[in-house]
């Protein structure tokens, strides 16, 4: 199934890198029409954000997940902040959250990850840059 990306208006959020340094990137969104056997499997969440974490160049310090009704919510500190995706299997929604800091990271690469494994039919994707003027 091929996803449908919403992206968020570019210019909320956006600092101009000519006037500012960018320490982080904060990638977070919502994931439509999910699988939903995916969305309520604890251990293939975990495994999920464990693989998007690499995939995005980043260093996992600790995963935790929480089974919560019929959804799963899994956060993962890392090294240069963190990973989290919060599930609702009954509405085959997710939401994906993956802040970093860093120039050797790539969060949005972690956050499409998750996206394609939850096998999302569309996704809205925002972006902030995060900078100290």
């Amino acid at each position: 199934m091929k996803t449908k990306v919403i992206l968020q208006d570019e210019q909320v959020g956006r600092i101009k890198p000519s006037a500012t340094r960018v320490y982080g990137r904060h990638v977070y969104g919502s994931a439509y029409e999910c699988d939903v056997k995916k969305l309520t499997d604890e251990e293939f969440l975990r495994q999920t954000v464990i693989e998007a974490v690499k995939v995005g160049n980043m260093r996992l310090l600790e995963v935790k997940s929480w089974k919560i009704g019929l959804g799963v919510s899994v956060v993962a500190v890392i090294l240069e902040s963190h990973v989290s995706v919060h599930t609702w299997p009954e509405y085959g929604f997710a939401t994906i959250d993956v802040y970093s800091c860093g120039e050797h990271t790539d969060p949005e690469r972690a956050f499409y990850f998750i996206a394609e494994r939850l096998e999302a039919g569309r996704v809205e994707l925002g972006i902030l840059d995060r900078s100290l003027v």
